[in-house]
């Protein structure tokens, strides 16, 4: 047919049907898309409102008691409805009016463990597709829909309550779930409870867990902690709560908590003043045990706590021709840069850290046109909330310092003011927001490394005023005393130092000739020096980040150029590759590891 003769044919269809077969109205009439053209000229039509026009009159025939084919009776309660559509809805029903089953020939069905309330609910929504979810009537409404395996209804009660979650019933809800099969919301509701711990446990709900269930729990490697004692309270909080018939779960408890990760001077604490503790004697000998490894700097066997969000390295400030405000965090995963906010003041030669889980920056020099000043500062980035606190400064600034954490607290030794050398150690407590100033080292160092391995302090390196280092001093906390141990190969100021695994890795520096890119290791318990493969960069004033079994180097200064790139090393296979590069080159930053922001 010619497009003439269609367009005539058209022009000619009488104007009462005009409006029902217009094609600008694809929400209601959709033409089928065909490969080849129909060779009678046919034209084929979806009419999307026919569904639910459908389910219109059938509910009209059903409310006037039209053409209805059952009856379903719960209680003294009648409800008229009609097979096809229950069949349709339900697979329960389906099974019902299919299988050859009594009911099949019945006229009215009693039906049992039920509400009317809620039968009328999910008969509505069988001929309508709509259904109100409430707090009133989720509870019985799921276990309902779960029943007749009305599978659209589960789902729309399952989007209500992972909506609902909050630490105050999520527990409620996660057990809920389960006890119907509702995997998917289960799961939302555990990994909930996991990152909301801390809140979780201030709750009633979670003094209700059993002792499988909270020792499960508290199991889980992704627990969200800012450090092991509050799984620790947490624990003794729930035993005090029914003490006579919980207190013999106790020590089993213990053992899923990571008492390892619990500082000498908590565990010292509990068992001086922990009643709970002091009426079980095998528990107090287990935390004993646990403690005097701790001070006598055992390796420690037990994994740490995985954070709920990915792993990022936070760098922060730097040099390039004068200090950087910069801030931002690196994804290994994604291999991707995020820009965060500034420092609130330029600073290079500073160091950083994570306690708490927070990000600290510490001591530093604001480098700048205006003139030199060394900085006594100690700002703390929160992740959560995205922004910067400052918080009790040191005793004396500190530029080129060097910064480490024991039992999140943490130590800043060495660095300089003006032409002044430190050899002083300081300690910061973030629950006290206090510094407390502890042993000098022997030696003074600006450019120095910290590391820390078994909660032992490793200060490697740096400048004296007149000579690049090559010892290394060993601080031990509970004696307040410095020891020096080998020192390294090779002379080094200004390398990255950090601990990983049993080893403290020191990489580049200078050695008052060039830069370095040779990199060696110190066995913590064989007290012997190794190299490794050097990086394919020469690298000083640099910093460095350990995520998972990987070391990152991070910018640098290479005698001629402010680094960019970023290079990484895996120990396995003792080699350098390069992974990335900083949105600039810098010297003199610091760096840390932590949980990526929320806001993410």
């Amino acid at each position: 047919m010619s497009s003439e003769k269609l367009k005539e044919k058209m022009e000619n269809i009488p104007t009462f049907g005009i409006d029902t077969f217009k094609l600008e109205n694809t929400s209601c009439y959709r033409p089928k898309p065909v490969s080849e053209k129909p060779s009678d000229g046919s034209m084929h039509f979806t009419i999307m409102k026919h569904p639910k026009e459908m389910l219109e009159v059938m509910n009209i025939l059903r409310r006037s008691q039209k053409l209805c084919d059952v009856t379903l009776s719960v209680g003294e309660e009648k409800f008229l409805a009609h097979k096809i559509v229950l069949a349709a809805s339900s697979q329960y029903f389906k099974a019902m009016f299919t299988s050859g089953m009594r009911e099949e020939e019945m006229n009215t069905i009693p039906l049992h463990g039920i509400s009317p309330c809620t039968l009328a609910t999910l008969i509505e929504f069988a001929y309508t597709a709509e259904i109100r979810v409430n707090e009133m009537n989720v509870c019985y409404l799921l276990p309902a829909a779960t029943m007749f395996q009305m599978n659209h209804v589960v789902e729309a009660c399952c989007v209500f309550l992972e909506h609902q979650l909050d630490p105050s019933n999520c527990i409620g809800i996660a057990d809920f779930s389960s006890e119907h099969g509702c995997i998917d919301l289960e799961q939302k509701a555990r990994e909930f409870i996991q990152k909301k711990f801390c809140e979780v446990i201030d709750c009633d709900e979670f003094l209700t867990l059993s002792p499988c269930q909270l020792i499960g729990l508290i199991k889980h490697d992704e627990l969200n902690v800012r450090c092991e004692s509050e799984v620790f309270n947490a624990v003794i909080r729930w035993v005090q709560h029914d003490s006579e018939k919980r207190l013999c779960k106790l020590e089993g408890l213990l053992m899923a908590v990571r008492c390892y990760f619990l500082s000498p001077n908590f565990l010292e604490k509990q068992l001086k003043h922990c009643n709970v503790l002091k009426l079980l004697p095998q528990c107090q000998e287990y935390l004993s045990k646990i403690f005097e490894g701790l001070k006598l700097h055992q390796t420690c066997l037990e994994k740490p706590r995985k954070p709920c969000a990915p792993l990022v390295i936070f760098s922060a400030g730097g040099y390039l021709r004068q200090s950087l405000s910069h801030f931002e965090c690196f994804n290994p995963c994604t291999k991707q840069w995020l820009r965060l906010p500034d420092l609130t003041i330029p600073r290079s030669g500073l160091s950083s850290c994570f306690a708490k889980g927070c990000f600290y920056t510490v001591g530093g020099r604001n480098n700048s046109p205006d003139g030199n000043m060394d900085s006594q500062s100690l700002d703390m980035y929160d992740p959560m909330r995205g922004s910067w606190i400052s918080k009790c400064p040191m005793s004396v600034p500190r530029n080129r310092v060097g910064v480490g954490v024991i039992d999140n607290m943490i130590y800043a030794a060495g660095g300089s003011q003006g032409q002044h050398h430190h050899a002083s150690l300081e300690r910061y407590d973030p629950d006290l927001d206090r510094w407390t100033t502890l042993g000098s080292m022997a030696t003074k160092r600006i450019g120095v490394g910290v590391a820390v391995v078994n909660r032992l302090l490793y200060a490697v390196g740096g400048f004296d005023g007149q000579h690049r280092l090559r010892s290394m001093e060993c601080y031990d906390p509970e004696k307040d005393e410095w020891h020096f141990v080998a020192p390294m190969n090779v002379t080094r100021s200004g390398a990255g130092v950090i601990g990983m695994q049993e080893y403290v890795y020191v990489v580049g520096g200078y050695d008052s000739h060039s830069q370095l890119k040779s990199v060696e290791r110190f066995n913590t318990i064989s007290k012997r020096w190794e190299f490794v493969s050097q990086m394919k960069s020469p690298r000083s004033a640099l910093s460095v980040a350990v995520v998972g079994d990987r070391l990152y180097a991070l910018g640098g200064y290479d005698g001629n150029d402010f680094l960019s790139s970023v290079e990484c090393y895996n120990p396995d296979k003792d080699e350098w590759i390069e992974v990335t590069n900083m949105t600039c080159g810098r010297s003199g930053h610091g760096v840390a590891v932590g949980a990526e922001p929320s806001r993410l």
